[in-house]
């Protein structure tokens, strides 16, 4: 087995779907219909990744994103009917590190999840030894990111952004390509994905002047 994903999804025809595909490919799957209840399995199991409904009964998604967030850096994925950009940079405010609008392929989400995990167990590994930019020290290796000696917990993504920056020092990186190295070509919140994940990750490193924004062009980190 792959480890656990947990499926939150109230529709069980959808959650049905998730769920046999995601064992198909060798994961094990935990359901939870509501909020409460994902917020309560996330603490009896080692998940590995969340898929994440937003229309739930009780909390809504939005605010399960929000409380997994303030508790774990597990991966997260929303599923979601809703496929306005307003609801998707909502979703990547809240900490998501994917969004995927219904109706879905299940393929495609699998392949997602697969991705966001490859990602996440050492995907900036295009990257070999530490990267540092002052007092803020990368390492690849351990997934692991310090600021003055400190660790500083970070998604997947946010890692990865980071990791991308360091490694191309004094180097302008405009959105598109950031696109290109962190979420491999493209996410359905386009290039606003980029901006908002800098401006968290500049928020959890407490160094907002670490990556500076090139007008017009993107982003690059000083050597």
């Amino acid at each position: 087995m792959k480890g656990a994903v947990l499926v939150v999804e109230d529709e069980q025809a959808i959650a049905d779907l998730v769920r046999a595909y995601l064992r198909r490919d060798g994961f094990d799957v935990v359901w939870a219909r509501s909020g409460e209840q994902a917020l309560e399995e996330l603490g009896r199991h080692p998940v590995r990744l969340v898929v994440l409904d937003i229309g739930l009964p009780g909390i809504d998604g939005f605010e399960v994103c929000r409380r997994l967030r303030a508790r774990t850096t597990v991966p997260l994925l929303i599923l979601s009917a809703r496929d306005d950009e307003v609801d998707r940079v909502a979703g990547l405010e809240a900490g998501a590190d994917d969004y995927v609008t219904k109706p879905f392929s299940p393929r495609e989400l699998v392949a997602r999840v697969k991705a966001i995990l490859r990602r996440s167990g050492g995907g900036a590994s295009a990257v070999e030894g530490p990267l540092t930019a002052d007092d803020v020290e990368l390492d690849p290796a351990s997934r692991s990111v310090r600021v003055g000696g400190e660790p500083i917990e970070l998604t997947a993504r946010e890692f990865d952004l980071l990791a991308a920056l360091l490694a191309h020092p004094g180097v302008v990186l405009s959105r598109d390509r950031l696109l290109e190295l962190v979420w491999q070509g493209g996410f359905p919140g386009g290039t606003r994905t980029v901006d908002v994940h800098i401006a968290q990750l500049r928020a959890k490193l407490g160094r907002p002047d670490l990556v500076a924004t090139v007008r017009g062009a993107g982003y690059k980190v000083e050597p």
